[in-house]
């Protein structure tokens, strides 16, 4: 087993009685990456992660961590050491102060002092609440408590980060602050592992992703690669005139696989396949119809676009 892998499982399959909520997933998450889980409610993502964090045992399958196999019907006290779990669900003591809070955790892990006081210093300064050390935690906005959570998720320096819906319910500006920390994360080498249907932030955050329907994992790449395979370039035309001179244009062009008018912007939203010398002569070509363009950029469809496309050609 290559201690180049963070993660790794084998033919992991999770049954509860009747119902087969993991079935047969093979999974390589690499050391030091941002791996994003997709999928709508019931994929079977929070059963995964369950079972990665060792809350959960497969039914059948193996499970590595750094190389480390996570052995059945065993505590795997020294592996779990390596493993950072925040569940969408994690209770917070609202009566402990900030402080004592992670000081309780710190101690559970075994640091020891001036260690513990040195970490707990550390933790609080990342996730932005040394000024919030001596407050109750029922003071705190449900962004702190968050950012928390994450704090005593990782006080005992894990190399594996789990994280399951952790920007779930908070605002945008929570939700920056979050992402913000997870990227510092990533540059001490911590591999990160998260399940979000905020796909924006994970579109900004990983740089691979894996996408499960119905429990199975029905793709599993480098993000980069996935917009290459999956992601068609769009280009967003609006006019001051009439729609259609420029449909007839639209139309004339080999490289246009599809088009949708676009009425608000008075424009059109084209499909196009050429590469950029190929946008550049059909930007003159319409120029030089005469056509009064205000607007003509191109982009690519995003990660909620392509999850959108796998997920109905998954089920048809």
């Amino acid at each position: 087993m290559s201690k180049e892998l963070a993660i790794k499982t084998c033919s992991v399959t999770k049954q509860f009685e009747r119902h087969i909520a993991v079935n047969d997933i093979d999974l390589e998450i690499a050391a030091g990456e941002v791996y994003g889980l997709i999928g709508p409610n019931g994929a079977g993502k929070t059963t995964l992660i369950r079972m990665l964090a060792a809350a959960e045992e497969p039914t059948i399958g193996e499970i590595y961590i750094n190389g480390d196999r996570l052995l059945l019907d065993q505590s795997n006290p020294q592996l779990k050491r390596h493993i950072g779990y925040l569940p969408d669900d994690f209770p917070l003591y609202d009566d402990l102060i900030v402080w004592d809070y992670l000081d309780y955790f710190a101690r559970l892990y075994q640091l020891k002092n001036p260690r513990r006081s040195q970490r707990l210093k550390e933790v609080l300064e990342l996730v932005q609440l040394t000024n919030k050390r001596h407050s109750r935690i029922n003071t705190l906005s449900r962004g702190m408590k968050q950012r928390l959570s994450l704090a005593r998720t990782i006080i005992h320096e894990p190399i594996v980060l789990l994280l399951d819906e952790p920007v779930s319910g908070l605002d945008p500006i929570a939700r920056m602050q979050f992402r913000e920390i997870i990227k510092v994360l990533q540059e001490v080498g911590m591999t990160v592992l998260i399940s979000s249907h905020v796909l924006s932030d994970l579109a900004e955050l990983c740089t691979s992703v894996g996408i499960m329907e119905l429990g199975y994992l029905v793709e599993s790449c480098n993000l980069n690669q996935l917009y290459q395979r999956q992601s068609r370039q769009q280009i967003f035309i609006s006019t001051l005139g009439d729609l259609e001179p420029l449909k007839a244009e639209i139309n004339n062009c080999a490289l246009v696989e599809e088009w949708e008018v676009v009425p608000q912007q008075n424009g059109m939203r084209v499909y196009f396949t050429g590469d950029r010398t190929d946008l550049a002569n059909l930007l003159r070509q319409l120029i030089d119809s005469g056509i009064p363009l205000t607007d003509f950029h191109s982009t690519q469809e995003d990660l909620e676009t392509i999850f959108l496309k796998l997920g109905h050609k998954q089920a048809s």
